[in-house]
C-alpha cells in the first residue's frame, strides 16, 4: 500500500495527476510540465517533496557516525550548515546521495553534536538500515520522516515570497546554509538554501500537523509573485537542465560517484576512514572506464533511459541514463555514462532507438 504526505488532498483538490512514486502518492503535475517548469525558472513554484526522509544523528559520537557512512567531511561543518554527500557501499558503489545537516548546538546536550541527514524517499528503509549497522557509536539515530513536512519554495521570487511570511532575514542565509524561525505562524522552520531545480530558492522543513497552514500561506504570500504549483514531472526536468544525479538513474549501488563526476564530494584526504576510502583513492589515481557526460540531439529525437549510445561507427559505448525536451532550451537533452575515451566536450555520438541511429553531441554541464 502507497503512503501520502500530508498535502495529499491538497494535491488532488489543485487537479494534480497521481502516480505511484516511492512508495508515495504524489503529484506529477497539475497543469503541464513545460509550464510548471518555466515558472519556477521565471518566477517561483512550490513542491510538495515530504516524501523525502530525515534522520536525527544525536550524541557524543555523532561526528564520528557521520564520518564513516558519508563520502563528504563533516569536520568542515559548523552549526547552521549542509553539505551535499553520498552514502558509499563497500564496493565502490552508491547505497544513495544525500544532504548532511550541522544541527545548532541548542538541539543537543552539553558534549553532543547534532546532525540531521536527508536522504531519498525510496531508499529510506536501506539507508536506515546501513546506517543503524554501522552505529557502534554512543549515538542516537532518529527517524523523523513520518512527522516532518517537506516543501521546496523555488525559483528567483522565491525569497520575495518567504519574506512576507517570517522575520527571519532570510537573505543573509548564504547557499548550503540553514536557520531556524517561525514562518507563517509555525515555530521552528528550518530554513534551508538548498533545492534541486538549480533556480534558487528554499526548502522548509516542519512539523507534519501543521501542513495546511504552511501550503495555504505560501499560495496566498505567492499569488502576487505568480507562485505556480509544480509537480515531480517539473522537478525532474528543472534538475536534468542543471545535470543534477538521480538515484537509481544516475547513481545506484553499483556506479562510483567519481564516474558520475561528483568527485568533489568524494573527500579521500580526510583522517577518518569511510566504507570504500581505499576504492575510491585508487580510482582518482587510474580514473574510471565510464563518465557521466550530458549530450544534445541535432533532432528532435528524446532520449530515454536505457537507450544505447554509440560512437559514429554505430559502436556501442554506453546508455542513457535520464533525458528530456529541455522547456528552456527546447532541444532534447540527455546524460548518459559512456566509455571514458568518448568524454570529451564536442565528441560526435549517435542514440540508437530500435534499429535507427540520430546524431548528437557530447555537450558542457550543466545545459543551462
Amino acid at each position: 500500500m502507497t503512503k501520502r504526505t500530508a498535502f495529499y488532498d491538497i494535491h488532488v483538490k489543485a487537479g494534480a495527476k497521481i502516480v505511484p512514486f516511492a512508495g508515495y502518492d504524489m503529484p506529477v503535475v497539475y497543469t503541464s510540465i513545460s509550464e510548471e517548469h518555466l515558472g519556477v525558472r521565471q518566477a517561483v513554484g512550490l513542491f510538495d517533496v515530504s516524501h523525502m526522509g530525515q534522520f536525527i544523528v544525536r550524541g557524543k559520537q555523532a561526528y564520528d557516525l557521520v564520518q564513516q557512512v558519508s563520502s563528504n567531511d563533516a569536520s568542515k561543518l559548523s552549526p547552521g550548515e549542509a553539505q551535499y554527500s553520498c552514502l558509499p557501499n563497500a564496493d565502490g558503489g552508491v547505497i544513495d546521495d544525500l544532504i548532511v545537516y550541522r544541527l545548532f548546538d541548542d538541539q543537543c546536550s552539553a558534549g553532543e553534536q547534532a546532525y540531521m541527514l536527508v536522504v531519498n524517499a525510496s531508499n529510506i528503509d536501506k539507508d536506515w538500515k546501513w546506517i543503524s549497522e554501522a552505529n557502534t557509536y554512543d549515538t542516537q539515530l532518529i527517524n523523523i520522516s513520518d512527522k516532518t513536512s517537506l516543501l521546496a519554495l523555488q525559483g528567483p521570487k522565491a525569497l520575495d515570497v518567504l519574506r512576507t511570511l517570517t522575520d527571519v532575514n532570510v537573505d543573509e542565509i548564504a547557499f548550503y546554509n540553514f536557520a531556524k524561525g517561525t514562518v507563517a505562524g509555525i515555530d521552528n522552520v528550518l530554513i534551508s538554501a538548498t533545492g534541486y531545480t538549480g533556480a534558487g530558492g528554499v526548502e522548509l522543513y516542519f512539523d507534519e500537523s501543521r501542513s495546511a497552514e504552511m501550503w495555504d500561506a505560501l499560495l496566498v504570500a505567492g499569488k502576487p509573485e505568480g507562485l505556480v504549483l509544480a509537480g515531480l514531472g517539473a522537478r525532474d526536468t528543472l534538475r536534468l537542465e542543471k545535470a543534477y544525479c538521480l538515484y537509481g538513474h544516475e547513481l545506484d549501488d553499483e556506479t562510483s560517484p567519481i564516474s558520475a563526476g561528483l568527485g568533489w564530494i568524494v573527500k579521500t584526504k580526510k583522517e577518518e576512514q569511510f566504507y570504500s576510502k581505499s576504492i575510491f583513492v585508487d580510482q582518482r589515481k587510474s580514473g574510471t572506464p565510464r563518465r557521466l557526460v550530458g549530450f544534445r540531439m541535432d533532432d528532435r529525437r528524446i532520449p530515454r533511459q536505457g537507450y544505447e549510445l554509440c560512437d559514429t561507427d554505430q559502436n556501442i559505448i554506453g546508455r542513457v541514463t535520464s533525458g528530456t525536451m529541455s522547456p528552456s532550451l527546447d532541444v532534447p537533452i540527455g546524460l548518459g555514462y559512456i566509455d571514458v575515451k568518448h568524454k570529451e566536450v564536442g565528441t560526435e555520438i549517435l542514440l540508437k532507438i530500435r534499429s535507427k541511429y540520430y546524431p548528437a553531441k557530447v555537450v558542457k554541464m550543466p545545459f543551462l
